[in-house]
């Protein structure tokens, strides 16, 4: 509680705008800071950095603190585990690979990884490529059974190869392609896929057919575990636990694998969903596949279901694509059309409440700024 105190307090005085401005109308940022600082302190984090890009330039607003212990904003340019926001640049590789035919969409995986999903939780010979990419597997999700929610769970690394078996060993959640479900185990075959047809590491193939060729200078793939501290500058990093904050900004809960491993700036991954939604980083069919949708089934949850993006339409009536992420110590969501990008990173999970309610969270704020860009 002395915590969310300081937070409070410090909210309004810790704020910090870029210097390039995006093109807003006189006025406009000063909403965006408001509506920022309210939902950091709806949301019970320590800080939030606001990054919106466009052709015209950029901004970032700061609220709240960054470090809980020196009372400093978000850094510059500040680098976070993007966690979930992994799996779009994880979707592009493996639409490479379709564009070059070492891929189909509507085989099955069994094909490619014979023998390894099998069991109670899913048949590679029915599962295809499509339904891990899209979520209509039926496979049920491994992070069920880890624990990530403690220090000494996070710290207990496990391989995709057991994670995948830990998930395939339970009972299968629908019929492949009944429904849509999410699963981070999707992700972490679609990454033995890639590393199967490469023979690099899953990593290695995003950094060097995306990364560098986009120029993500503050994007990178964690060398998990020879190295947990993120690299450049960056907030720190907290985890409620016993009521209680604890900096677990030195551990990477993502354990490098392709469902969640990457650590970039807001920039970078403005840049990105921005290159990847106008053709820049797969070819035009195999990007007509991305976006080609399904409904979520899912009440509160106002998307449709892509492989590898989600689209929405905001409260503007404007088409919006992205993704999203969010592990113990980091959220990050955002939302990009052709001409703009928004990405909101906080250093801790929010709260329940703000998580779970359908308005007035993270998803207004951006709504508000792309709205106001669209005037």
């Amino acid at each position: 509680m002395r915590w969310f105190v300081v937070v409070v307090v410090l909210v309004a005085s810790m704020v910090w705008a870029g210097p390039s401005p995006v093109g807003a109308e006189p006025g406009v940022e000063a909403n965006w800071q408001s509506e920022l600082d309210r939902v950091v302190v709806a949301s019970g984090v320590p800080g939030a950095q606001l990054v919106v890009s466009g052709d015209s330039g950029e901004t970032r607003l700061n609220s709240g603190v960054g470090d809980l212990g020196t009372g400093a904003p978000f850094p510059d340019d500040a680098r976070v585990r993007v966690a979930s926001n992994t799996k779009s640049f994880v979707a592009a590789v493996a639409l490479q690979l379709v564009g070059e035919r070492r891929v189909e969409l509507d085989s099955p995986i069994d094909a490619y990884l014979p023998g390894v999903v099998t069991g109670p939780g899913g048949d590679g010979r029915r599962i295809t490529v499509r339904n891990l990419l899209q979520h209509t597997s039926g496979i049920p999700d491994y992070l069920d059974e880890v624990d990530l929610d403690s220090v000494a769970g996070m710290q207990r690394y496990r391989p995709a190869s057991e994670l995948i078996r830990t998930a395939l060993d339970r009972p299968a959640e629908f019929e492949p392609g009944a429904r849509w479900g999410y699963s981070n185990t999707n992700y972490l075959i679609v990454g033995s896929l890639i590393e199967r047809l490469t023979g690099l590491p899953v990593g290695v193939e995003v950094t060097r057919r995306i990364i560098l060729p986009l120029g993500l200078q503050e994007t990178y793939w964690p060398l998990y575990p020879l190295e947990q501290v993120v690299r450049g500058p960056h907030p720190r990093n907290y985890l409620v636990v016993g009521g209680e904050r604890v900096d677990i900004t030195d551990i990477d809960p993502n354990w490098g694998l392709p469902d969640g491993a990457i650590v970039a700036s807001g920039r970078d991954l403005n840049r990105f969903f921005m290159a990847l939604i106008t053709g820049r980083v797969v070819a035009p069919a195999q990007l007509e596949q991305m976006r080609t949708t399904i409904p979520s089934g899912v009440p509160l949850l106002d998307q449709e279901v892509g492989l590898g993006l989600f689209r929405r339409v905001n409260r503007c009536g404007i088409e919006t694509w992205g993704h999203g992420g969010s592990i113990a110590g980091s959220s990050v969501v955002g939302a990009a059309t052709d001409g703009h990008a928004v990405t909101i990173a906080m250093n801790q999970l929010p709260n329940i409440i703000t998580a779970l309610t359908p308005h007035g969270g993270v998803q207004d704020v951006i709504d508000m700024v792309l709205c106001d860009l669209a005037r």
